[in-house]
């Protein structure tokens, strides 16, 4: 299975609870771009998850037209183009704005920032949307970092595992939902969870101002630094019982092939596609990029469709088996997208014996390293890599 989601803002280290933030969040946008030695990036943040046909199309144009002809996805189930030109930015923010990718109000585009179960049924979704808007329908929401992060998890506890700063999980009832913030869990009514994940990021917000560390999420808070969630549902009107001792269930991501007659889960090898294969993925109803760098295609027409789709999936290069070498392999951009590279890490990577997940960076920032253990190979120089075990085994 793929590795979870990793944390690159994190960089693995220890005291983070220490930290002191002097400057402001960098995360580059849709409409902020980050300068690199490859060209200009933009990361489009997609709240559901979800890309029309039309969307899908436009992206794989954008990368034709603008970009280097392919796109990245993140461990935040974010879309990244890469190889942008100069002045470019704004014909780039023009396609996305016509295609329903950006929120009316434009400086919100950054705290979109969510991840949800990409087998989710309806009332999830509605509940991924709904907390959406409230996010970009808030002035304060701006003071969010660009990394803050949010999950909506429909009760497998996927997303759940993902370290989100604030996670809704759906209960089986249907009736009740869990707010679960900073190890402390509350039942809200259903159709108040969108309402309460918002009243907890403010409450994140009123400790980060007390605290004046400079905090961008959650886990960054001083260590005994209030955080007083219940207050602030109280003041949001949303009906909220503490439940002690709660251990939240965890799953892994939907796995590589069939899941169910009418869906099928794909996996992007490294995290990387090219647009042939992003427009490889249509016709579909919608897909659902995921935090595994992969895309899950719902609402197809029965069985036989589904396993054709994934035959035609896999000749396009998508990694549709749960045996294939390449699934839990996982890398940094490398060169030539980044100076503090000292490899060409995305051509060096390859998989390796072993239970645990394998992450290849190019410094010894490893950027984009999962959670939990790893394998870890860091560049010492062109093409030669230290290995070692990272993560909670050590």
């Amino acid at each position: 299975m793929p590795p979870s989601s990793s944390n690159p803002a994190d960089r693995g280290e220890a005291h983070i609870q220490d930290r002191v933030r002097d400057r402001g969040d960098a995360c580059p946008g849709a409409l902020r771009l980050h300068r690199a030695d490859d060209g200009s990036l933009a990361r489009l943040r997609l709240p559901t998850g979800v890309l029309t046909a039309h969307q899908l199309h436009v992206l794989a144009d954008a990368a034709d037209r603008l970009g280097d002809g392919h796109l990245s996805l993140t461990s935040r189930g974010n879309v990244e183009l890469r190889g942008l030109g100069e002045g470019c930015g704004q014909d780039l923010a023009g396609l996305l704005r016509d295609a329903g990718l950006l929120p009316a109000s434009e400086r919100h585009e950054r705290v979109r920032n969510m991840v949800v179960s990409p087998l989710a049924g309806p009332a999830v979704m509605d509940r991924a949307r709904r907390l959406d808007e409230l996010l970009c329908g808030e002035d304060w929401t701006t003071e969010l970092s660009g990394r803050f992060l949010f999950a909506v998890d429909d009760g497998r506890g996927d997303v759940a595992a993902l370290a989100a700063d604030v996670t809704l999980l759906a209960e089986r009832d249907g009736a009740s939902a869990l707010l679960h913030v900073a190890g402390r869990t509350w039942r809200v009514p259903a159709p108040d969870a969108p309402r309460a994940a918002l009243a907890a990021a403010e409450a994140f917000l009123a400790a980060a101002r007390r605290a004046g560390t400079g905090a961008w999420r959650v886990r960054e808070l001083p260590a005994g630094q209030d955080l007083d969630v219940t207050g602030h549902l109280r003041r949001a009107a949303v009906p909220a019982e503490p439940v002690p001792d709660y251990a939240c269930a965890t799953s892994g991501p939907p796995a590589p092939g069939l899941a169910g007659d009418h869906t099928v889960s794909v996996l992007a090898r490294l995290g990387r596609v090219t647009s042939a294969q992003l427009r490889a993925l249509l016709p579909a109803r919608e897909v659902r990029v995921t935090p595994w760098r992969g895309f899950v295609l719902p609402g197809l027409a029965g069985r036989a469709a589904a396993q054709e789709r994934l035959r035609a999936l896999d000749r396009a290069g998508f990694l549709t088996r749960t045996d294939s070498p390449w699934i839990g392999v996982t890398a940094c951009t490398g060169r030539p997208g980044c100076a503090k590279s000292l490899s060409d890490v995305r051509a060096d990577a390859r998989p390796r014996e072993g239970a645990l997940p394998v992450h290849w960076s190019g410094c010894a920032r490893r950027c984009g390293h999962p959670q939990g253990a790893w394998t870890d190979m860091v560049a010492t120089g062109e093409g030669a890599y230290q290995m070692t075990v990272q993560g909670p085994t050590r």
